[in-house]
């Protein structure tokens, strides 16, 4: 079933339960698919790596939302943000603990031969490719530069 379709079959549930927080949510991620489907050659269709780029992305700015609510007290939007995160993160892969992230980032650097913080971009390269909505670019950047460092 794609993403798509796993929106649509959620916003009925949303609708029935009379879940506004989910349905305003589903509405995003479903607008965000058409806006991508639309764009000049797509064809009509989102890739599965695409989609979870989108998806990624819309986490992010509520993330940025949500701390700017937070440092200017405004708790009640602030609570919706952290409601709409909550629902699209339920269509992201799971997201790795720092522990497996240096363990892999680890392996990584073997593989690309990188010694010192100057070689953090042939890293960073390969490691956000390879981590693709496991990870967000922040928490590989730090563990990366940490590892580096040593």
């Amino acid at each position: 079933m794609s993403l798509e379709q796993k929106i649509m079959e959620q916003m009925k549930d949303a609708m029935k339960s009379k879940n506004e927080s989910g349905l305003r949510s589903l509405r995003a991620i479903k607008a965000e698919i058409i806006k991508a489907k639309t764009e000049p050659g797509a064809g009509g269709e989102v890739s599965a790596e695409k989609e979870i780029a989108m998806l990624q992305k819309m986490v992010k700015q509520r993330r940025d939302s949500l701390e700017i609510y937070q440092q200017q007290n405004r708790e009640e939007l602030a609570q919706k943000e952290q409601e709409e995160i909550a629902v699209i993160e339920q269509f992201l892969p799971a997201q790795l603990s720092p522990e497996e992230l240096k363990a892999e980032l680890q392996t990584i650097i073997a593989q690309t031969g990188a010694s010192s913080p100057a070689d953090m971009g042939k890293v960073m390269g390969v490691a956000s490719k390879h981590f693709a909505g496991r990870a967000e670019g922040k928490a590989i950047s730090a563990a990366v530069k940490e590892l580096l460092a040593k």
